[in-house]
This record gives C-alpha cells, structure tokens and sequence, in this order.
C-alpha cells in the first residue's frame, strides 16, 4: 500500500476500541468490543480481546500488519510512561501490564507509541477537531473515569511521568466522595458515569420509573439509562447531571486560570448528555470566571466522538513531530 497507515488502539474501562487511520487523520476501519471487567477475568482475556479487534478491524479495511507504519495506543492510567506499563484504575485486570512491550512482540519492527488515553483523545481533537489551531488548549474525557490531556504551545504537555492535564484528579468537593485514586472528592470521583448512577440510587432514583421509562437492563441501571430519564425530567437524575456539570465548571475554571487556556474538549460518554451535563457547566463557568484572559476560555463538545481516542493513538505515530518527545 502506497499510504501510510498506523493501527490506533483505544483501551478503556468500559469499551476497547480500534481503528486503522491514515496520514489525514481519517479512519480506514474500525470497531469496539466491551472491555472484559474485573479480575476475575484475567489479563490475558483483555489482551486476547485486544488482539482479536485489531485483527478484525485490519481485516475489514483490507490492511495487513505488514502495510502498518506503527501502532498508537492510548491508554487509562496510571501508567509507567514513556515505557507503556499499566495499571488503569478502571481496569482491574491489568495491573503492572506491560502493554507496549506486547504490543511491540505483536508488531515487531514497527514503532508503537502509548499515552494516557484522554491525552490521546486531547490530540485528535487538537490534530482534527474542535480545538484545531489552539496553542493552550485541555482535553477532557469523562466515561467510566475522568481525564485530562493538555497542549500548551501546540503541543502536548507530558509531564516528568506523562500524567500531565489529568483534571480527573483536580479536587472539587473537599468533603465529598472516596476516589479510587486514595483521596476524597477528586472530579472523577464526582463526576464520571458510575459515581452519577450510584449518587442517584442513593437519593431514590428509580430507573424508568416516569411513565413511558425503559426497564433496567440485566447488568444494572448506568450512566445512559440516568441520561435518557433526566432528559423525561426525572428531578434525580437531572441534578445528578447538573451535579457534575457543576463539578467540572468548578475544575475548568482553576486549570483555565493556572493555564491560560483557549479552549477545553469535553468527550466521552457522559458528554453525549448534551444540555443537562453542559448547561450547569457553563453557568458555573460564568459565575466563578472573572479574571479577563480566562473569560475567553471556550468549551467544546468533541468533534471526532467516539473515534477521537483511536485517531489520537495513532497520530502519537503520524504526526508525532508534535505529539510525542520520549525516544
């Protein structure tokens, strides 16, 4: 093949996702499974998942692994970086995986490069989406966990341990609930989708229960079936979303006064909320915004979706003149 093609893989708590992407950004094939949960599984039934959605995904757009340039990954955290060891606190699996090196023995040869996945989410979107042409601007991705990757000058801000931009661990209710992390009321323990299902249970929610409600699935109540009732007006399940919505305005607006920032991305599942997660943010914003060059600060919803995690692991290989410094 005549055009340069990475393999970009999307490692999450909830879903695995794959994708091959070519030098404008564009996805060539791609496709998700469900991320096998809980130890009880095994690392190697992740990792056997992993490898059969590459393998299908190269399949379907007619790409072999010798037409591959290299391999991205982006990954949950925390993680050993730039050496791709990882133990996602949303993946209990994995803990201690060596994850690039895998990866390496599967492509040998090839260049494979991993980050943090809201990183990689944050350079899709700089790369191809809705902060295009920002030098200061935040990724946030808030799904079964909640992250942060950021660029500063165009380019990815890695940090001493490439953890840099994780706003998942900003402190937004010093009282508030027990983090997987060790600390007490970080965003994520606030705001990702588990930690809104469970505020809402415990306040009397009752899934589907308005006229017209679904029924709760066999795996339980979570973040998409909270959504569709909060949008029928059940009065839980909307302050659980504007709850959160309040919690992020709170730590977009510290970082947007640290940073300086242009814009902030907002993805992930719980982003497909719409209005109920971001018309509380954005009231928080222009409440608590008050120096004038952090006014500026505008916020997005993502542009790419559901595919900005898979493009942004790749382009760790296709455009990592600026997005990727470790050797």
């Amino acid at each position: 093949m005549d055009r340069e093609l990475v393999l970009g893989l999307d490692v999450g708590g909830t879903k695995l996702a794959a994708g091959v992407v070519d030098a404008r950004g564009a996805l060539v094939s791609s496709s998700w499974v469900r991320t096998p949960a809980g130890r009880a599984d095994g690392p190697e039934q992740v990792w056997s998942a992993l490898t059969s959605l590459a393998a299908e995904v190269l399949a379907a757009g007619g790409v072999t692994r010798r037409d591959l340039h290299g391999v991205g990954i982006g990954c949950g955290g925390p993680m050993r970086w730039p050496e791709g060891i990882v133990s996602p606190l949303n993946l209990a699996a994995w803990r201690e995986f060596p994850l690039r090196d895998r990866v390496a023995a599967w492509l040998p040869g090839r260049p494979v490069r991993l980050h943090n996945d809201a990183v990689c989410f944050a350079i899709a979107e700089h790369w191809c989406g809705a902060a295009r042409g920002s030098d200061a601007a935040l990724g946030v991705v808030m799904s079964t966990g909640v992250g942060g990757g950021l660029l500063l000058g165009g380019r990815v801000v890695d940090g001493r341990t490439g953890n840099a931009g994780h706003i998942g661990h900003v402190v937004v209710e010093p009282d508030g609930p027990d983090c997987g992390c060790g600390a007490r009321g970080c965003l994520e323990a606030v705001a990702r989708g588990p930690a809104l299902v469970w505020w809402a249970l415990a306040r009397g929610w009752l899934p589907g229960g308005l006229p017209g409600g679904v029924e709760t699935g066999a795996g339980g109540p979570d973040a998409v079936q909270l959504a569709a009732d909060a949008r029928r007006g059940e009065p839980i399940a909307v302050a659980a979303f504007a709850r959160a919505g309040r919690a992020l305005g709170l730590a977009l607006v510290s970082t947007a006064n640290l940073l300086d920032l242009d814009v902030a991305v907002v993805g992930g599942g719980l982003s497909n909320a719409g209005a109920l997660l971001f018309e509380p943010l954005m009231e928080e914003l222009g409440i608590r915004l008050t120096m004038a060059y952090a006014r500026r600060l505008r916020v997005r919803p993502t542009e790419l979706g559901g595919g900005a995690g898979v493009v942004g692991a790749a382009a760790l290989v296709l455009a990592g003149e600026s997005y990727w410094s470790a050797p």
